[in-house]
């Protein structure tokens, strides 16, 4: 489970992060994130030092609730182990593809880890 200053819980900041972050994807994850100078709108924005927050999107396209649940929580999981990753006051929104309910947790990390690499690549280059 995440920390509680971690989750991402509001339905305003779950569509800054889509719709003003940066987006990168594979072949089951999309990752979507938006640095604390994009989410001047967002709830804890203000808050000098505030923790980058994560969520998930898992829709009914990936199965069944327990598929999706299951999904969510290996997702959270590895998430959980890239907190210090990420910047502070950062969201991160990562939505769940069909092929993610079939995949292990192996392929998971992989496509997760490939995905926040680009981001980062991605902001770096373009200084920030």
């Amino acid at each position: 489970m995440l920390p509680s200053p971690h989750r991402l819980r509001l339905r305003r900041d779950f569509g800054v992060a889509t719709r003003r972050g940066r987006r990168a994807g594979s072949s089951t994850v999309v990752v979507h994130l938006a640095r604390a100078h994009d989410t001047s709108t967002s709830s804890d924005a203000e808050s000098p030092g505030a923790p980058a927050r994560v969520g998930f999107v898992v829709s009914r396209a990936c199965g069944p609730a327990v598929t999706r649940n299951r999904v969510r929580r290996r997702l959270r999981h590895l998430m959980l182990c890239r907190l210090t990753d990420l910047p502070d006051g950062g969201l991160l929104v990562v939505r769940a593809l069909p092929a993610a309910a079939a995949a292990n947790t192996t392929r998971l990390d992989a496509d997760l880890a490939r995905c926040l690499d680009r981001l980062a690549a991605a902001s770096d280059a373009a200084g920030s």
